[in-house]
């Protein structure tokens, strides 16, 4: 059982922070500049940290820039207004992301400005990483742990999850993130703080901050709050692996 805890929880911080590392900081806001070869690096590491559930970069830039333009309005893509339950908002974002990742060309103008310096989609992801194969292959992956070390019923609970990690974790921010905690600033939506040390979510949960200033590196405002991820980014920043932007 403590194998696959262990395996459960560096699967989640990995994919986690590749999801707000790369998908959300580099790609959505690009608050930061690196190099080709350091961008297929974080694509790579992405790949394989979130696996089975894989989120096309550019699709999730544009349903994520989308949703800073219309903030809890009936055209965000992912607001909690609108619904009742978690599931409920959890399967809206998986139909959006869809809709959105293929019938791109559907797009109005309005929309479409939101895919401002974002790359097509590379082969690899088109035919690999979005492919059934790969989701197949990944989950079969999460599987061989559970066979040789789940010696409790309960711990197969965990095995689902991980098949779909990444979609789990951006709904409990989308969720919780417009829902619960304080506010710093008055943004005209519901975002929210959810919590001063926003460990398990690696900053993410700094809603209203972030709806605030989207293109701050660090999602921290106050003396007691932290961004577990801003440290990376300086650390990163230092050795020249990325570059912050001049603001």
């Amino acid at each position: 059982m403590a194998t696959i805890l262990i395996i459960f929880g560096i699967h989640w911080y990995l994919s986690l922070f590749c999801q707000t590392f790369y998908h959300h900081r580099y790609w959505s806001h690009q608050m930061f500049y690196m190099s080709k070869g350091w961008e297929k690096f974080f694509f790579i590491l992405s790949y394989i940290a979130q696996g089975s559930s894989y989120l096309s970069t550019r699709t999730y830039a544009l349903m994520h820039r989308m949703h800073h333009a219309y903030s809890d309005t009936e055209k965000d893509p992912h607001s909690p207004r609108y619904f009742i339950t978690v599931l409920g908002l959890m399967w809206h974002m998986k139909k959006r992301f869809y809709y959105y990742n293929h019938h791109e060309a559907e797009l109005g103008e309005e929309d479409r400005k939101y895919l401002h310096n974002l790359p097509p989609p590379t082969w690899f992801e088109r035919w690999v990483s979005d492919s059934w194969f790969s989701r197949i292959f990944w989950g079969a992956i999460y599987t061989i742990p559970y066979i040789l070390y789940a010696d409790v019923w309960w711990i197969w609970i965990l095995l689902p999850a991980q098949f779909v990690i990444c979609p789990i974790q951006g709904t409990i921010v989308n969720w919780c993130g417009h829902k619960y905690g304080y506010q710093n600033f008055k943004n005209g939506d519901d975002s929210r703080n959810s919590l001063w040390w926003d460990i398990f979510l690696l900053g993410e949960l700094f809603q209203n901050n972030h709806h605030y200033a989207s293109s701050r590196p660090n999602f921290s405002f106050k003396r007691w709050e932290f961004d577990p991820v801003y440290p990376v980014l300086f650390i990163l920043n230092k050795l020249s692996i990325i570059r912050f932007k001049l603001s």
